[in-house]
């Protein structure tokens, strides 16, 4: 099949039906009930051999005695990913009792057969006693006498087990381990170690480590075919879909490169998979190297294939197609995949339309069985098959019959057993995925190995579970997959159904895919000419809209609940359908990037049906219990007519979810947007004017303060939901309140903060700067919620400003409109006037900054503080301020941070879950967001709002919202005034 109509079926692959796809690729690995007999006696000889070696070795059975299904596994497994780079001795004692000093360690004492592991499990039983929660004074004595011992000995632990894991510090010692004794028979493609690149100093780093290593490997192999395994996203920092025209071009460069270095050593390199959302992009750099006319002739170039990806057939498709193009052999290393949990959230969070992977583990052991066939029967593909399962071994050995052209592979550290006999004896060929790197480097790997291999589906862990019959381990997938009829695992719903009754959930755009990214920037482009804006209200339009309203008030009011929310369903459906010309609107008038404004589309569509949906239960009659005679019933009903006072930094999401909320409660409503974006705003009400919601009952005013002032100052309105300054909602409530004549009505109010984000040394540097940079930059800094203050534990604070200055170099400021941009403009001339001023006047504390374009564009920028209390204003832009705390003074910082008055949100990145506990306790925020960005609050799931300074509650998006756009009445009816209380005179005698 040529390679255009290849990568055409990979298209339609992406997201396709789970059944469509893995009912077909069944019929492929389907074996007859002869080969399946044999199959079943080869992998049952297998699995006796993988548990001699499990059982031979203490650490094997170290991991069996703590797997990832108990507490205590959990523990050593959170204490091993963040130990080690903890610097300070305080913060490592404290993770250690945290981790250690709780879990039932004595459960395990004794248990195993191992002495080594008894020994272990012993010295975590004295640790315990060491470091636990204890009233007694001697313990209390030893627990400190004994931290700095217990700290070492942890650390040297957690290096073991490191060791476990990871062939080699260096390439030089990796190479001398994989050629000992031990490793007779086997090669190795060794994995110099470490995460994505978030910076260009690391993406030059890691090109520098892949360039030494090749020639280390090919001066060091001794004979034997080692080879190198190359991650593309350690290479490139941008490494994106939106970067596509520049990243590609200058990772096919260096992928050239050292492919040249790599035919130079005679050794095989192979590109790692990745993500799915990079699959076609590493396509485009992986055949850029087979056709490089200077890498002609060179036969061990690679790539790794994920069987649990729906498009992994089509690739392995590709793959041949390109050998035959290029007159080669590819090597495929054929996986199940790694990234499987994150896939599976990130398709839920941007609301797409199904999976680009299967969700059930026997779909990816048929995909694997399907596309190894296709590959032995290949002609220009070298196979390689990575697998630890003793089933899916069988299988590929009954396919290859007398063939030795292919290899197995394993993880290093695990699957030891599986392939030795096959090697020694059988003349298989296997080679060793062999991690390199120091101990810092290894934790994320470690942490995504043992996940992996600990998961309560995967065949190791299985294999390690005494109540898993052989008969349990040898189960056909095949047969699995076709009783449950190919269809996805029912505890995965589609994003669509993901919130259940709560709401429908939003659809979204798969803006990581090429071709809809380029539709997507082509449509918003064509759409620039948003028209001219609308005339600002004169008081007497605001007079007259409000009349209006009032007069339709009772109408709508006794309306059914159910009319008034099938109504915002239908808008809800018409925004998604008016989507593009929505985020245009966004983009042109409100400033903000394309995936933003998806975003504000999705998050307006969400308010109309979670608040449906709320509106449907809490306004039924509710029974009140009372005496006997006696009916008693409350309602809820609404207000009158509600002014909605909209910001301009959402002006379709906040501006709808304060109308919908008023309008399905039974008000009629006016409402004014922010001067700034009217447009939307009068897109938006046409829309729900079109969705069935009466003119009168919506009514929309435009204009300035003089507009909010006549609009909030009018006695006709029984209530105002505002967003924006803090200085005008202390305005608005002044003005509620001056006619003493008119009723006290409700303001609610979501207003600004000083939001902070604490990091302390046991967090992930990595996570840490992509969340800060998502939180403190993205939307140019303009959103409620964005992240003002950092303040980093003192011991690590060098290190995260190292890596936040190199993320920030990454980041592109410009036009929304370019799907490329990070950063677009600040909403107007005063806006950026004023954050310009203040940035320009603390100028000698700047501790990082990046060039901008010519316009309304605020460089992002880091600016040093003394301390917490010398942040007193919330400057709402790409500014980010960073002070430090010291560690042990956790419970102080909380404390100075809530004294500013404001709590809208809050973040907390660490390892130990007391802390997490503490802050959780302490902090006085509407929103507290943990080991993850403080942005992007989803409808339902994190309703939004502050307290104190920040506004007044209830939350938006939350359970408590409606009630407050309404009166509660309650009806009590003596039903015995018609002479007497029939049902109680009813009753039956009932015999005892």
């Amino acid at each position: 099949m040529p390679i255009a109509d290849i990568l055409a079926d990979m298209q339609r692959l992406h997201r396709a039906p789970e059944p469509d796809i893995i009912l077909p690729l069944c019929e492929a690995a389907r074996v007859d009930a002869a080969a399946r007999q044999r199959i079943t006696a080869r992998a049952g000889q297998l699995l006796d051999e993988l548990r001699a070696a499990q059982s031979s070795g203490w650490v094997n059975r170290f991991l069996q005695e703590y797997r990832l299904n108990t507490d205590e596994g959990i523990a050593l497994l959170a204490l091993a990913e963040a130990f080690l780079r903890v610097p300070d001795a305080e913060t490592a004692d404290l993770l250690i009792r945290d981790k250690l000093g709780t879990a039932d360690w004595s459960a395990h004492a004794g248990k195993s057969d191992s002495t080594l592991v008894n020994s272990a499990t012993w010295g975590l039983v004295v640790t315990r006693s060491l470091v636990g929660e204890s009233g007694s004074t001697l313990k209390r004595l030893i627990g400190r006498v004994g931290e700095p011992v217990v700290r070492t000995t942890v650390g040297t632990a957690m290096r073991l087990m490191g060791q476990v894991f990871v062939m080699g510090r260096t390439i030089e010692e990796a190479l001398e381990r994989a050629n000992d004794k031990d490793h007779t028979g086997f090669v190795a493609s060794f994995d110099m170690l470490g995460e994505a690149a978030r910076t260009r100093d690391d993406a030059e780093r890691y090109f520098r480590s892949y360039s030494d290593a090749i020639d280390a490997i090919g001066k060091g192999s001794k004979g034997r075919d080692h080879s190198i395994s190359v991650k593309l996203s350690a290479l490139h920092p941008r490494y994106e879909t939106a970067h596509a025209d520049t990243c590609v071009p200058e990772l096919s460069a260096m992928l050239v490169e050292l492919a040249g270095r790599a035919a130079k050593a005679d050794i095989g390199l192979t590109v790692d998979a990745e993500e799915s959302e990079r699959l076609v992009m590493s396509l485009d750099i992986i055949a850029a190297a087979a056709r490089a006319p200077s890498l002609s002739g060179w036969d061990k170039l690679g790539m790794a294939v994920q069987a649990y990806s729906k498009r992994c057939r089509a690739v392995i498709a590709w793959g041949d197609a390109i050998g035959g193009e290029t007159n080669r052999k590819i090597a495929v290393r054929l996986v199940k995949g790694a990234y499987w949990d994150s896939e599976i959230k990130r398709t839920q969070e941007a609301g797409l339309s199904d999976y680009p992977l299967f969700t059930r583990k026997a779909a990816t052991d048929v995909s694997y069985l399907a596309c190894a066939r296709d590959m032995l029967a290949a002609k220009h593909i070298y196979p390689a098959f990575a697998s630890h399962n003793a089933l899916t071994v069988a299988t590929l050995l009954e396919w290859a019959g007398d063939r030795r052209d292919f290899e197995f592979q394993r993880l290093h550290g695990m699957g030891e057993g599986l392939h030795d006999r096959l090697v020694r004896e059988g003349g298989y060929n296997c080679r060793i995925y062999a991690p390199v790197g120091g101990h810092r480097d290894l934790l994320a790997y470690l942490v995504r190995r043992l996940l992996e291999n600990g998961a309560n589906s995967s065949f190791v862990h299985q294999l390690a579970d005494p109540n898993v019959t052989e008969e349990e381990l040898l189960a056909d997938p095949v047969e699995k997959i076709v009783s449950a009829k190919g269809t996805r695992h029912p505890s995965i719903p589609l994003p669509a159904a993901l919130f259940g009754a709560v709401r429908g959930n939003s659809e979204g755009l798969d803006l990581q895919d090429a071709m809809t990214l380029e539709d997507t920037a082509s449509a918003i482009a064509a759409r620039a000419d948003i028209g001219p804006a609308p005339a600002d209200s004169t008081v007497a339009e605001v007079q007259t809209a409000i009349a209006a309203a009032d007069a339709a008030f009772e109408g709508w009011s006794r309306a059914p609940v159910e009319t008034r929310a099938a109504a915002l369903n239908r808008l809800a459906d018409l925004l998604e359908e008016h989507r593009i010309d929505l985020m245009a609107l966004a983009v042109h008038e409100a400033g903000k990037t394309i995936g933003d404004a998806i975003g504000e589309v999705r998050e307006a569509a969400d308010f109309c049906r979670y608040y449906a949906n709320q509106a449907r239960a809490a306004f039924a009659p509710i029974e009140l219990p009372g005496p006997t005679g006696e009916s008693n019933t409350m309602r809820l009903e609404g207000r009158g007519v509600f002014a909605c006072i909209a910001p301009w930094n959402f002006p379709l999401a906040i501006f709808l979810g304060q109308i919908t909320a008023a309008l399905v409660a039974g008000n009629s409503v006016v409402a004014k947007p922010a001067p700034q974006t009217p447009r939307i705003a009068l897109r938006a009400v046409a829309l729900a004017h079109e969705a069935g919601i009466p003119k009168d009952v919506l009514k929309l005013v435009v204009g300035g303060a003089d507009v909010g002032n006549a609009l909030t100052g009018d006695p006709r309105v029984m209530g105002v939901a505002f967003t924006g300054s803090t200085g005008t909602a202390k305005a608005i409530a002044r003005s509620l309140v001056a006619d003493d004549a008119r009723p006290i009505v409700p303001l609610i109010a979501e207003t600004g903060g000083l939001n902070a984000m604490i990091v302390d040394s046991t967090a992930l540097p990595e996570q840490v700067i992509a969340d800060v940079v998502t939180s403190a930059f993205r939307s140019a800094g303009q959103r409620c919620s964005a992240l003002r203050l950092l303040v980093v534990q003192e011991d690590v604070l060098d290190r995260t400003l190292e890596m936040l200055k190199g993320a920030m170099d990454t980041l592109v400021v410009g036009d929304p409109a370019d799907p490329r941009t990070d950063v677009g403009p600040v909403i107007d001339d005063a806006a950026y006037r004023k954050l310009e001023d203040y940035r320009l006047s603390v100028a000698d504390r700047w501790l990082h900054t990046v060039a901008v374009p010519e316009g309304r564009f605020v460089a992002p920028t880091v600016i040093r503080l003394d301390c917490i209390e010398d942040m007193t204003k919330e400057w709402f832009g790409p500014i980010l301020h960073v002070t430090t705390w010291k560690t042990g003074t956790l419970d102080e910082t909380i404390a100075r941070i809530n004294r500013s008055g404001y709590g809208l949100t809050m973040g907390l990145h660490s390892r130990i879950a007391s802390r997490c506990e503490r802050t959780v306790a302490a902090a006085r925020v509407g929103n507290l967001y943990v080991n993850r960005s403080m942005i992007g609050a989803i409808v339902g799931s994190q309703p939004f709002g502050g307290e104190g300074l920040s506004g007044t509650g209830p939350k938006a998006g939350g359970p408590h919202y409606l009630p407050r756009f309404a009166v509660e009445r309650t009806v009590s009816i003596d039903t015995t005034s018609a002479g007497g209380n029939a049902s109680l005179l009813s009753i039956e005698d009932v015999t005892l």
